[in-house]
Order: structure tokens, then sequence, then C-alpha cells
């Protein structure tokens, strides 16, 4: 065991009302990324997206996960796949960007695959051992959540299971939401720092003044539930500002009046208010930077065009205020007095906590 990993376990068996952040180098350290990279981030479960983005046989969008590029395809049957987007014959990348096609075709020896990722044809090969049946391209594990698409990497992958995370989304009907803005960016910052920060209440009012204050201030947030993998809390509203949004028939006053916050871990955060759906996911690089791509979704008819633009404005602004802190931060976490620090209360840092439980559990499979 590593010193990290021995401090982690440390911190995760204190008090409960005693909690302690991790020091800098849990977050600046290549070994430990390296570490994380083959062990908890291979092995878990992480969003890729929205269902929605890609609607019709043939959609598709890549990305690369840790060293995995991947596809993400509608199929022609409508179901969807991850696949690997590395042609079988000498590992050439298969598609780029997003798009629509009824077949990936390979740039360097024009190797040609189906939507399932079965080889249709591959010119001139005539070796005596070459079987296109063995040709396949690899299937990644993939499971639909609420709208969400989501990938493991692992050939032992476990169940994706969050009963309780279920019950607390339930009423806001989140896989009806549709998507309305894609972004992505690079951010010079470590991974666990995004999901910290995306997860607490505690800088809502110093951090986003203007933006967030007015209608999720610091002090009315309140520690949700969390668990085996998850944690959540509420940014709950001023009772006198403004509706924002009407939403789905079922949901309660209080789902009403918050936006109810929760993470999948280990790299997707997410808002999920009555009308809108922000969610990031998080795809490390290195100990020091990662790329977030954000999408934006809403809920039926209940905002217009322009609501959705001022939406997607504001949020371009707070993830601009939270981006300009944390690459602050991640220069000082190098230093050698960037050391453990008290955390805040539940309400406050309580989900902070939660991840840290989670990853200690991970470090003892």
């Amino acid at each position: 065991m590593s010193p990290l990993s021995a401090q982690l376990q440390e911190i995760a068996a204190l008090p409960a009302d005693r909690p302690m952040t991790m020091p800098g180098a849990f977050y600046t350290s290549e070994e430990q990324f390296s570490r994380e990279a083959a062990t908890v981030l291979r092995r878990s479960w992480h969003c890729l997206g929205r269902a929605d983005e890609i609607p019709a046989a043939g959609d598709f969008f890549t990305v690369q996960l840790l060293n995995e590029p991947l596809i993400v395809v509608r199929q022609a049957d409508g179901t969807i796949a991850v696949l690997a987007n590395v042609c079988r014959h000498r590992g050439m990348p298969l598609a780029e960007g997003r798009g629509n096609t009824n077949r990936f075709v390979c740039s360097y020896h024009a190797w040609a695959y189906d939507l399932d990722g079965a080889l249709l044809r591959a010119a001139r090969m005539k070796n005596a051992g070459f079987d296109p049946k063995t040709c396949h391209l690899h299937r990644h594990n993939m499971h639909l959540w609420n709208g969400f698409i989501y990938v493991n990497l692992s050939h032992e992958a476990a169940p994706f299971d969050y009963p309780a995370l279920d019950a607390l989304i339930a009423n806001y009907e989140t896989a009806e939401f549709r998507i309305a803005h894609v972004a992505e960016e690079i951010w010079n910052t470590n991974w666990k720092c995004l999901v910290e920060n995306f997860m607490e209440g505690y800088h809502l009012s110093v951090v986003h003044p203007a933006t967030l204050h007015g209608y999720t201030p610091t002090g009315l947030a309140r520690k949700l539930i969390g668990g085996d993998g998850f944690t959540s809390y509420a940014a709950n509203y001023p009772k006198e500002i403004p509706s924002r949004g009407v939403g789905a028939g079922g949901l309660t006053e209080d789902e009403r009046l918050r936006s109810t916050l929760f993470a999948v871990f280990p790299t997707q955060v997410a808002s999920q208010a009555a009308s809108l759906l922000v969610s990031l996911s998080i795809f490390p690089l290195n100990a020091g930077q990662i790329r977030v791509k954000w999408t934006l979704s809403s809920y039926g008819d209940d905002l217009d065009e322009a609501t959705i633009s001022e939406r997607v404005a504001l949020w371009e602004e707070v993830n601009a205020e939270d981006r300009e802190k944390l690459e602050r931060m991640q220069l000082a976490l190098g230093s050698d007095h960037a050391m453990s620090g008290p955390l805040a209360g539940e309400d406050y840092e309580g989900t902070i906590r939660d991840f840290q439980l989670w990853l200690a559990a991970q470090d003892r499979i």
C-alpha cells in the first residue's frame, strides 16, 4: 500500500464528526493517478453522454476514456453500442468527432465495419488464416440509465445498480429530458477536484455570487442521501424567487424548490432541477488535466429557446468560475504545505466524505 493509500484509509476511518481532506499530493501525484487509472477508473462505470445525442440509426460520437478510444453509435435496430474505435487490421482509429454513417471505413486500408462492429469488407486479404468472423470490433459493457449512456472498460464489470438514487430522482422523469446543448473543454485540474467541487454547497455563495447565490445560496444547502457509488445534496431555492419551470407532474413542492445535485462515482456529476438537467462527464487525462463534456437538457416544452439560451450562458459562466478556482488550486496543491485539513459540516461538505469513503473502499479491492 502506498503512503497516499494508507492515508486515505486513515482519513476514511476518522469519526464522522471529524472529517479531514486528503493532502495535495493525492491530486498532483502522477504515481497516484496511474494507480487510479489501473484500478478504480478502469473498473467503474463512466457516463459518456445522453442517449438523445444520437437519436437516429447511424448517429455516432467518439470519445477517449483513459487509453481506450471509443465509438458510441446508434445501431440499425435502434439500440446503442459502445465499440472500440480501433481497426482490427493495424489499429487505426475508424471515426472522429460525431456524425452519421451506415458503416465505419478505415482510412488506412479501407476495412469496413457494420454499425454493430461486424467486419463487412477487407479488400485483397489473401492470408489463409484470415477469418472475418474473428475481426469484430470489441464491444464494451454499456448501460443506459435515465437517458444517460455509461461504459465500463472492465471485462468483469460490476452491475450498474443504484436503487436509492433511482428513487431520489424518480419524480423528475430524468429520462424524458431532451438535449439542448453539448460542449467539451480541457481543464487543468485533477479529476477528483471537480467531483468534490461540484458536489459541495460550501462554495456556492463565495465562488458564484452573481450567478448562483441568488437562487442556490450556501446557507440553504442540505445533504441528501449517499451510498455505495453515489452521493447527493439539495441546493435549495429561497421561496421568494420566481418559478424556474414546471417540470414533471409528480414532483413534490420540495423538489420544485431545489436543484438536486448527484454524483455517480467516479466521474459524473449532475444538477437535476424541475425543468433543467446539467451533467458533467469527466475524462481524466493525467494527474493535472481533464477533459470535461457537459450537456444541458430541458423537460418537454417548459423552456422556450430564449430561456434555454439564457441557461446555457449561465452555466457557461458558472463552469468558467469553477474552472478558474480549480486551476489555481491545482498549482497550489503541489506545495509541501498543501496538507490535510478539516472539512466543513455534513450539509456543506458531507458529500466529499461520501466520496472519500467510496475511494477508500475501492482502494481495498
